[in-house]
């Protein structure tokens, strides 16, 4: 090549002159040695946060909430902390893994308007830029304590979060308004927290007034409470209302008392009968039968029926968080589904509070926490809280089949298990899914260690009283596992007490012997079609399909209007489908999904008719011969199409049968005990 257009080549193209060198060598078969590539430089990560110690902070933080600002929902805190070592640095943590959520969901976006103050002066804070839950402040020589002033920004409307303020209920949660100096264990900070409400509400908490006994705001509008861990404190939120009404579930002169605390929207909404009064004290009753030992000093539901306060489930040791919509009490005979919630959360006092896996267990908010075992911490809560509903006359035995024959439809038909297996949903909190939306949630699967491992339980129980001669059964797990106090402390004992896989393995043999590893493993770790089922077959019952649903899934809403209601057609059509048509969900494979439906569209017409619940399932069950396919007319955005569904199956709904002849495992676990 001549050289002049060799030139031209390397300018043309603007190739700098170590490329031009490159070329030449290509083109003359020399190969010019190369230079290691420079690389970017990895700075070093800021200084580690302080790993906790059990050594006590010195002093006692003090913590006043101001939660009277109903118009704009904003928590005003302020908070004193005394300094272990003026001119050093301190780290204050918001706190991020909460007990209760397994999860990293403690959110400081709702902390707000930060200011620390010492000696009148103000002083300036760093957040840390790989923990953003973590605060540094310098503090100056001679100064023994700080003064922070904040706010805990509730969120206005569900699409930013839970609400837990609205104009007649106010939920404080301590962990949301607190920031605590890192480097100690919870247990080993002391908090005096004291909160204001609006005038003439009243409040419920576990956590007690100076003089130890429950208390309510002074004329001042202050609520003051004792000193307690910040262990304890966070473990003890509050429920406070407009309307407000407190009901003792056990004998005056009860040791470690139990009692229902209740807010709502209306006054109205609190007025129980005596009949249902009753049955949330035998629930009392029943759980004090099943575990044989109180970990509590005292106990106490919170309890709030809105439709604008945020719903909520939550576990505390010696309390519980519990939200439903209105109408728990008005509409006892038509609505069962939310009368499990308190059984669940009331069983956690044991199992998840005071027996609590090694792995998740952590000295404090900001450490990791692992799940690996909640497929007991929450598995067999759900079995127990479902158990207890029906012994304590919450639920009817024939509402308690209705739930579970639901359940196991649901479970059975779970598209996921092909991929993915039990033991992996325990990591939802950890991969940060949970709590969010999932398009196809069958098939990706989410938090199912709850309800599969119900079936894994009863399939335990029923495996212990076949093997025992119906003389044991799950309850006397519970009593050995959840009941015992620790060794050296009397009931009412509020430390955990940590377990491995071995320990459960161990405490069951003990009951009935068996290879219990391998019974637990195999229904945890495989994966393919079909729900665990052996417990159902040996309790005497088989899931049967009918065309009519079951009074549960009728009365399943947990209060509100049956128009707010979903129709549910998971088992024919495979969709679920909201009232003004938009699906819901879409079942994998299902045949919804085989003729193109999807999440978010919307059915406008049914057979050229305008959509409605009845026409829709008129429609299912006309196709029975397969001369008539459910014709759909969907929108999706903008655009709209015909579907047709050649479906024959007609209308499904799960029940469960007895099996002749078998005995009635089911009837005796669901039994009241003497």
């Amino acid at each position: 090549m001549p050289r002049s257009v060799t030139h031209k080549v390397f300018w043309r193209r603007g190739l700098a002159a170590p490329c031009a060198v490159a070329l030449i060598g290509a083109l003359t078969g020399a190969v010019p040695a190369q230079a290691a590539p420079t690389a970017p430089t990895l700075l070093p990560l800021p200084p580690a946060i302080p790993a906790p110690v059990n050594q006590a902070w010195p002093g006692v933080l003090q913590l006043e909430v101001d939660a009277s600002d109903l118009d704009h929902r904003v928590q005003q805190v302020r908070l004193t902390v005394p300094v272990k070592r003026p001119g050093e640095r301190l780290t204050l943590l918001y706190p991020r893994w909460l007990p209760g959520t397994h999860s990293a969901s403690g959110d400081v976006n709702q902390l707000a308007g930060l200011i620390v103050r010492a000696g009148g002066k103000t002083l300036a804070w760093e957040r840390d830029t790989v923990d953003a839950h973590a605060f540094h402040v310098d503090v100056p020589a001679g100064v023994k304590q700080l003064q922070l002033e904040y706010q805990h920004l509730s969120p206005v409307n569900r699409s930013n979060g839970r609400v837990a303020v609205s104009p007649a209920i106010v939920g404080v949660q301590w962990n949301q308004v607190m920031l605590y100096p890192a480097g100690h264990y919870a247990s080993a900070i002391q908090v005096q927290a004291r909160l204001k409400l609006p005038a003439g509400w009243q409040q419920g908490s576990a956590l007690r007034g100076l003089d130890g006994k429950p208390t309510q705001p002074g004329t001042d509008g202050w609520v003051r409470y004792a000193p307690a861990s910040l262990e304890t404190l966070v473990d003890s939120p509050v429920f406070a209302g407009r309307h407000f009404k407190r009901l003792e579930l056990d004998e005056p002169g009860t040791p470690n008392p139990v009692a229902l605390n209740m807010v709502a929207d209306e006054a109205e909404q609190l007025e129980a009968t005596p009949e249902q009064v009753q049955a949330h004290r035998d629930l009392v009753t029943q759980a004090h039968k099943l575990f044989g030992a109180r970990h509590f000093r005292q106990y106490d539901f919170l309890f709030a029926q809105s439709r604008e306060f945020g719903g909520i489930g939550l576990e505390h040791q010696e309390s519980s968080e519990n939200g439903v919509r209105p109408g728990y009490f008005k509409d006892w005979d038509k609505r069962q589904g939310s009368r499990e919630l308190l059984p669940h959360e009331f069983v956690h006092s044991w199992n998840g509070k005071f027996r609590r896996p090694a792995d998740l267990w952590t000295p404090q908010y900001n450490l990791p926490m692992r799940n690996s075992l909640l497929w007991l911490y929450e598995g067999q809560t759900q079995f127990w809280g479902h158990v207890l509903a029906a012994r304590s006359g919450l639920s009817t035995p024939e509402q308690s089949r209705d739930r579970l024959a639901n359940t196991i439809a649901w479970l059975d038909a779970r598209a996921g298990r092909l991929w993915r297996n039990l033991q992996d949903t325990t990591n939802e909190g950890t991969m940060g899914a949970r709590g969010r939306g999932k398009d196809w949630g069958d098939w990706q699967r989410g938090a199912d260690y709850y309800d599969e491992a119900t079936l894994i339980w009863l399939d335990a129980d029923t495996l212990i009283r076949e093997k025992t001669a119906e003389r044991q059964s799950m309850d006397d797990f519970a009593r050995a596992f959840f009941g015992t106090p620790h060794a050296s402390a009397a009931d009412g004992a509020v430390q955990p007490l940590t377990y491995r896989f071995d320990d459960i393995v161990a405490t069951l043999n003990t009951v009935a012997p068996n290879d219990w590893a391998a019974f637990l493993r195999q229904r945890l770790d495989r994966t393919g079609t079909g729900a665990p089922l052996d417990g159902l077959a040996r309790s005497g019952w088989k899931l049967v399909w009918r065309e009519t649903e079951s009074k549960f899934a009728r009365g399943s809403g947990g209060g509100g209007d049956d128009a707010e209601r979903s129709q549910d057609l998971s088992w024919s059509l495979g969709v679920r489908v909201a009232a003004d048509g938009k699906l819901d969900a879409v079942a994998w494979d299902s045949p919804a999904f085989k003729a193109g439906l999807a999440p978010g569209m919307q059915i406008v017409a049914v057979q050229m008719a305008s959509y409605k619940p009845e026409r829709l399932a008129a429609a299912i069950t006309a196709n029975k011969d397969g001369k008539q396919p459910v014709a759909l007319l969907v929108k999706q955005g903008e655009l709209y199409r015909q579907v047709s569904i050649d479906w024959r199956g007609g209308l499904r709904y799960p029940a469960l049968e007895r099996i002749a002849g078998t005995p009635d495992r089911l009837g005796s676990l669901y039994a009241p005990r003497p």
